[in-house]
Formats: structure tokens, sequence, C-alpha cells
């Protein structure tokens, strides 16, 4: 046998370290050149983030337990973040690319994100974190499907559909935040867009998707938009919903679907009509002028355009909303990323440690409009929180629980700084979010699954948890809260790190209205969390300070 090259034997040895880190889950790898481009989604000429060229950017696909690498070349003229909406980062807040945790990537400039979708199944999406950039694209489908030993509880589709629905703005990112810097609101959008256009039609829109007669096909679709909720509806054709952000759902029927600001959803589309082109529709809900975004679907053969006369309506009202969400149930009986039951996580028998009762707001504050949580606006600090917290110096960049966990009587007066909670490992918490506002509300929480336990209108109170359903609510991580309503979720908080808990409205976000869950592993320990990435990039106070030694164990 010939001796092998020093070259070769060393990358071996790499690739042997990394197979035991990661107990040789496959890896999959993604090389991303973000640019600024010149398109016309709603007719009018503007700036748009393009992946590789595309908008929307291009899809994430990948199995349970899979490693992702993202090589991100940023070569907008602003700094940038993605984060992995959904993916739960599990020990890894490092990853999550929101700037409570990291520093951003500055133009002309690339970072390696690296990340394990770790005991997950289900469609996700990613989009940029920083400033206003999520209202001009850089976002995308995160596709994580069941390892081939585990069954989904559905027959394999004839073929997949990613559908990326979300209101829309014709203004640039830089004048939408210069309209929030300045104090004003952004207002309404000028329409909708599925996967990046809408249809005419005029009789010359290419199909979006085409079908085959009498198959199933399967829907991955998510709300990517920053202000609106919509609603999904197909001419003709029932959706049955069968995953909800990450987890398999009691397999109902719908005429339509209420997509909450960055919610996602799977459902299965059987092709039994006639032979013809039918609309896909997405429309605001809650709102008094109702935008809508068109699309078509095609059948493989098919003779005949889609009829503009029979497209149905939206429902009206936010109880019909409520209600189906009430509608949706957990599958007790299936498997999730893991070969058991995914419902046989008992989370209704778990003693409830800690109640966290949040009350978002708007107000303003020299001068300005501001969105706050418990009466803090949240301030994002030059030197992330996590990295501040990892190198001890936590206490020269922001202060531990400025709200507590019952918001003060008075909302008015509201305080600008760095909103960070402090969390007990392991504990068993109870959140509540209760909206006193006209409009809706969408709330994302990084790094867990929560289990949505109940919405209701009024005011929250501890006699509501008889209310509560404590044996199949769907374990998903973002929920909404409808007007002067309350929204309960429950979950052991055992993901060591420091995690953006936001609203999903952009300008809400933008302006305030999020904070940071620190959760500290007492152990100090790599079972509970992973040393700080030797490519991670360091800035503010921490940037010349020496590295704290790493966990050993």
């Amino acid at each position: 046998m010939k001796r092998m090259g020093h070259g070769i034997v060393i990358f071996l040895l790499i690739c042997l370290s990394i197979a035991t880190v990661q107990g040789g889950d496959p890896y999959v790898y993604y090389t991303w050149d973000v640019t600024y481009g010149t398109l016309s989604p709603l007719g009018v000429p503007q700036q748009v983030i393009l992946i590789n060229n595309q908008f929307p950017g291009p899809q994430i696909n990948c199995s349970s337990n899979n490693n992702i690498v993202v090589n991100v070349f940023n070569k907008l003229d602003e700094p940038l973040l993605f984060t992995w909406h959904g993916v739960q980062q599990r020990k890894n807040s490092w990853q999550d690319g929101t700037p409570g945790v990291q520093c951003p990537i500055l133009p002309g400039t690339n970072y390696t994100y690296q990340f394990q979708v770790k005991d997950q199944i289900g469609t996700f999406f990613y989009y940029p974190t920083t400033g206003m950039h999520r209202a001009v694209g850089g976002f995308g489908m995160i596709r994580i499907f069941s390892r081939l030993l585990i069954p989904v509880p559905y027959p394999d589709p004839e073929d997949e559909f990613n559908v990326l629905i979300g209101d829309w703005y014709t203004k640039s990112h830089a004048t939408l935040k210069k309209f929030l810097d300045s104090g004003r609101s952004i207002g309404r959008p000028q329409g909708v867009l599925i996967n990046g256009k809408t249809a005419k039609g005029d009789g010359k829109d290419e199909p979006l998707f085409t079908m085959k007669p009498g198959k199933t096909y399967k829907y991955r679709v998510c709300n990517v938009g920053i202000k609106n909720s919509l609603n999904l509806r197909i001419q003709g054709h029932p959706m049955k919903l069968v995953e909800l952000e990450g987890s398999h759902t009691v397999q109902n029927t719908y005429d339509s679907l209420d997509i909450h600001v960055g919610q996602c959803l799977t459902v299965l589309v059987t092709a039994d009509k006639e032979p013809k082109d039918y609309y896909m529709v997405a429309s605001t809900r809650f709102t008094k002028t109702i935008l809508t975004g068109k699309g078509i679907i095609s059948y493989a053969n098919g003779k005949g355009l889609a009829s503009p006369d029979n497209i149905p309506e939206a429902p009206v009202g936010w109880a019909w909303s409520l209600n189906q969400f009430r509608s949706f149930r957990w599958n007790l009986t299936a498997s999730a990323a893991r070969p058991n039951p995914q419902g046989s996580y008992k989370y209704g028998g778990i003693n409830i440690t800690r109640t966290i009762k949040l009350v978002n707001s708007a107000s303003s504050a020299s001068g300005k409009l501001r969105y706050a949580l418990n009466a803090v606006s949240h301030v994002d600090p030059e030197t992330p929180m996590k990295l501040a917290e990892y190198y001890g110096v936590a206490d020269k960049v922001f202060k531990y629980n400025l709200i507590s966990d019952e918001p003060p009587t008075s909302l008015e007066s509201i305080t600008l700084a760095p909103n960070v909670v402090n969390g007990t490992f392991r504990d068993f918490i109870e959140i509540i979010f209760e909206n006193h506002e006209k409009s809706i509300q969408s709330y994302n929480l990084d790094g867990y699954a929560f289990f949505a336990v109940a919405i209701e209108p009024g005011k929250w109170t501890p006699e509501k948890r008889k209310n509560y359903n404590l044996l199949d609510a769907v374990s998903r991580h973002t929920i909404q809260v409808f007007p002067k309503s309350w929204a309960a979720v429950m979950l052991t908080i055992d993901n060591a790190g420091m995690w953006n808990l936001r609203s999903m409205l952009g300008e809400n976000c933008y302006l305030g209205q999020q904070l940071y869950l620190s959760v500290l592993s007492p152990a100090r320990s790599l079972r509970d969390e992973y040393n700080l990435p030797d490519t991670q990039q360091l800035c503010g106070i921490i940037k010349d300070l020496p590295k704290p030694p790493p966990y050993s164990s």
C-alpha cells in the first residue's frame, strides 16, 4: 500500500474529529452570496435582497440531525445576520443569528454558520434579523425531512411545493428604517406576494405549480411578511393539515387557513378537480382594506384558465380564526424526529415553577414611537449580550430582569434598555401574552418549542388555567394573540443559551417589542452548552479581552 500524503492524513483526522463531535451525522453545505438587486414584485422597480441572485432565497434541504453549514458572503453595504426561524439550536445559541447573541457580518466579509437540526422535522424558514432587511427579501424555506427509518403519518406525496406568502412594501428597507428611526410608523403594506410575485390574471401568468390529475401533493407554507396575518385558500381544493411548526397534527381538512406572521404549516392537496388552472389566494386578515396576492396552480395537460368569478372569499372577524386555532391538535400517535410517539410527553402533569406575564404596549419616548413588553423597550447594545455574559462583563453591558414577571400597573412610561430576563435551567414555565391593543400580535421564541395551550378573549387570571388544553396542544414556536385577548404557552427551559423572544411584526420588533431569555447551565458543561466557536466574530468591549477557558466536559 502506498503511503498517504501528509495533507490527506490531516484531512482524515479533521473528518474523524468532526464525526466524533457530531456523532457522525451527515453534513449539508451551502454558500450564499447576499447582494442587492432590482425587481418589480408589485410592478414598481425597487431594491430587494437576493441570495445567489434568487428572490426568495434558495431553500435549505436536510433531514433530522443533519449538520448544516452555510457560508454567508455579505455583499450588502450594511451589517447582516440570519436567523433560522424555528430551528432550536440545541446547546448552540451561538448560531442563532440574532443581534443579542452574534456580532454582525460586516460588509465585504463572510461568516460560516454551523448548526444541527437536532431531533426536528417540519417546515421552517430563514430571514435576516438586522435592520429592516426582512421587509425586502433575504428569506427562504427550510425543509427538514424525517429520517428514513421513522415513518411520517401519511403516504408519500407525488411532489412537494414551497409557498412563501407575505405582505409587501414597495419602499426600500433603508426608507422603512428611516421612518422608524424618525418616530414614524411604516404604515400599511402595498400588496401581498406568493413566492415573490402575484398573478395579473391576464391569462399570461406562469403557473407557480403543476399537479398531475389524481395525485396528492404536499404544500409547505410560511407567512414571511412583517405585518399582516394572511388567509390562504386554493380555488376548489380543500387542504389537509399534517404538520404545524415541527409537529405532526391531527389531520383535519380546511377550505382556508389563517397563517399569522412568522408561522409555518404543511398541507396535503389532491388534484381531483376538473383539469384546468386554479387560483391560489392569500389575502390580509383584520384589515380595513383587504390586500390580495394570487398565483396559478395548473393541472398537467389541463385546459382552461383560472376563473376570476368564483374565487372563495376569506372569512371575516377573528372569532373564526380563534376557532380554527382551537381545532389544531397534536397527533399523539405519530412519531416525531425520534422513534417514540411525539405525544408521549405528558406536559399537562408537570408543575409550573414560574409564570411570566407579558403585556405589549405602544408608547412615545422623546417624541418617538416605541413598542414595549412590560414597559421596557429593548435596545441592542454594541456588545451582544450573550458574548458579554460569556466573557464575564455582563454588568458593563446590560442589567438582568428590568421587567418583573408581572406587568406594571401603568404601561405609559417606558424604559429604553437591553431587556434580558434570567431563566432557571430546566424550570417548567408558563408565559402569558396579554394584548390590550386593537391589532393582532404574533410572537416567536427562539431555542424552544412550546405547548400553545390556550388563546382566549379578555384578560388572563390563574382561574383561566382550567380552560387549558393539557393533553394535545401543538408543540410549536410561534403564537398569535388576538386583539384584547391573551395566549398561554408552557415549556421546559432546558436549552442553555441566550434566546430571543420577539414580536414577529417587523415594525414592533425593530422598535423594541422583544426581550432575551438568558438560560445558564450551573454546571458550565459541554453536556449543556457548546463552547464559543473559534470562528465566532467578536465586537464591542469584549473584542480584545482574553478568551475565557472552555468547558472541559
